[in-house]
């Protein structure tokens, strides 16, 4: 049996405090009378604030999943439902904008900040790294090249580097760790000489 609807004279519709006592008890047919009667009022409040329509139609959206969440908020002895929701759509439209500077001001900041350069002479080392990371790679047995290859060069993932290779994955982790043990063991040395 359905509840019995209390009718304001003034609208013809459930009053406010009748209205979101039904959605604390999770009354979907509340919050769609209500979005019905109120939704124009929160689109119009948020699209003049924002003066984008789709942002508007975000918090229009917004403003009612919070009502339908939150409906304890409401309290009918501070103000009408009314002036809840546009209190609420004016806030987040608020916020949005706020937000949307912020976001444009970090963006600004990062596009005139000078962008870091990489000097000669790091460029220079990175290339002997790269070189003697080769060697070191080349010099591996077979297996353990092939599983660095193909994980490290080509970007496959230890699972694929199992299935390229027909070989369990437990042994292509071993193999990679293997190899990656020799290199460090092999440059470390070179590199501490090297003051890098």
């Amino acid at each position: 049996m359905g509840r019995l609807l209390v009718i304001d004279p003034a609208t013809g519709t459930g009053n406010d405090a009748d209205l979101t006592r039904r959605i604390v008890d999770g009354d979907e047919l509340a919050l769609a009378e209500i979005y019905d009667r109120f939704s124009p009022l929160v689109y119009g409040l948020a699209l003049r604030v924002i003066g984008d329509a789709r942002a508007a139609e975000d918090v229009t959206q917004e403003v009612f999943l919070q009502l339908w969440q939150n409906p304890d908020r409401f309290d009918a002895s501070r103000g009408s439902l009314r002036t809840f929701l546009g209190t609420l759509a004016h806030r987040r439209s608020v916020d949005l904008i706020r937000h949307e500077e912020s976001r444009r001001r970090r963006e600004d900041r990062s596009a005139t900040e000078p962008r870091p350069t990489i000097a000669v002479d790091d460029e220079a080392v990175r290339d002997v790294i790269a070189e003697r990371v080769r060697d070191r790679v080349a010099a591996l047995p077979p297996a353990q090249r092939q599983a660095v290859e193909l994980a490290y060069f080509d970007g496959h993932s230890y699972r694929q580097v199992a299935t390229l290779l027909d070989i369990p994955e437990g042994t292509t982790k071993s193999r990679l760790r293997l190899a990656l043990a020799h290199i460090a063991d092999a440059l470390t040395p070179e590199l501490a000489d090297q003051g890098v």
